[in-house]
């Protein structure tokens, strides 16, 4: 069976540069991968294909070989003599650096330079998580805190190598400081953890005895941590390196603060604004007046209630929310008045009020008169 045109195979024009080979080829081999792709055998045969293919065209010695030979140049049984050159046993290799660059990640990580791991891939700290709660006073001015919050920090006496005072960690004998090793698989050449060092390149002869060799050691830290003005229930604050120590000198975590707002006994808030329910007394609503309110700010509103004002009306206090975090922007406050039905009255209080029952017809209460006059004729009608 002939074999497949390699551009054909990349869907990439023959005038195609490096670039648009390398990102064709990483687009299609990662839907392809065989790890991606378990058991399925036209998964992998393609992923042969695109290895095959991209291994001719990346080279431009090879490519410009292709181009005038065509898959002859490429042809093992020409051997080293044809402009081609084949494969030849360097292809696994090859292919394994191929592997590097594409599936580093995926297959645990990339190589260092020079035989030696870099000191970046170092095992990273762990994130530390911290629940702190605020009053509603504090999400609406800021807050500056002090926490403690036990955590691993490198240990002083090594400085963070996890080696003995005088002594330093040795490259590891399995690897040679790679922390990985490579084993070839017919076509494939895997690459796996280092069992020896567990990946970190290296080796502790002598090990340190204030931290046994893990280069940190637990201790509580005080931080101190700004709240800004304006964060809500669930706000994370991140403070960068402030996690835990990383692992015989790795780089360390953060520390995440996570917020929650304690429930306050005036307000609700909904975003940016403030809601306030307030009880008025039955006169004041039916013959106006003024009522102070609580802000956040520490002093008084006063709020005009007009006369015949009914039970849920709200009034809106503009800029008397909260702020907007991170902005010059202030919601607004909404009051809205609950009407309380009198109780406990005395008698001259229970006179009154039916002398103003008996004067009711006069259109004091209109949507009720109203009501029932529709319910009336409504029955009126049933009877008809």
């Amino acid at each position: 069976m002939a074999k497949r045109d390699y551009y054909e195979i990349l869907g990439v024009q023959r005038t195609a540069s490096e670039q648009d080979l390398k990102s064709a080829f990483r687009k299609l081999a990662k839907d392809c991968h065989p790890d991606r792709n378990p058991g399925d055998k036209d998964a992998e045969q393609r992923f042969k294909e695109l290895n095959e293919a991209y291994e001719a065209l990346k080279d431009p010695q090879k490519r410009a070989a292709y181009d005038k030979f065509g898959h002859a140049a490429f042809d093992q049984s020409m051997g080293r003599g044809h402009p081609g050159g084949g494969f030849g046993p360097d292809f696994a290799s090859s292919m394994s650096d191929i592997f590097d660059d594409l599936f580093g990640e995926f297959m645990g990580g990339r190589r260092g330079g020079g035989g030696q791991r870099n000191r970046s891939s170092r095992e990273r700290g762990a994130d530390l998580r911290y629940n702190m709660e605020i009053t509603l006073e504090e999400a609406f001015a800021g807050k500056a805190a002090e926490i403690r919050v036990p955590t691993s920090i490198s240990c002083e006496t090594c400085s963070g190598t996890g080696a003995k005072a005088g002594t330093k960690p040795s490259p590891c004998p399995t690897c040679g400081g790679m922390g990985k090793v490579r084993a070839s698989q017919g076509f494939f050449t895997i690459e796996r953890t280092c069992p020896t060092c567990v990946g970190r390149g290296e080796v502790i002869d002598d090990p340190c005895p204030a931290c046994s060799g893990a280069g940190r050691v637990t201790r509580e830290r005080t931080l101190q941590v700004n709240i800004p003005a304006g964060v809500e229930d669930g706000t994370k604050v991140r403070l960068v390196g402030d996690g835990e120590a990383g692992l015989r000198g790795g780089p360390p975590g953060d520390l995440y603060i996570f917020l929650s707002l304690k429930p306050h006994s005036f307000f609700q808030r909904d975003g940016a604004d403030l809601f306030c329910k307030v009880p008025i007394s039955m006169t004041t609503a039916a013959l106006g007046g003024q009522i102070e309110v609580p802000t956040l700010e520490g002093a008084a509103s006063r709020v005009k209630i007009p006369e015949g004002t009914e039970s849920g009306k709200q009034f809106r206090l503009k800029g008397k929310g909260m702020p907007v975090l991170r902005s010059k922007v202030v919601g607004d406050m909404y009051i809205q008045v609950d009407v309380e039905t009198p109780k406990n009255l005395t008698r001259r209080q229970r006179e009154l009020l039916e002398e103003f029952e008996q004067e009711s017809h006069k259109g004091t209460s209109p949507e009720s008169a109203g009501f029932f006059a529709r319910v009336k004729d409504f029955f009126e009608g049933k009877g008809g």
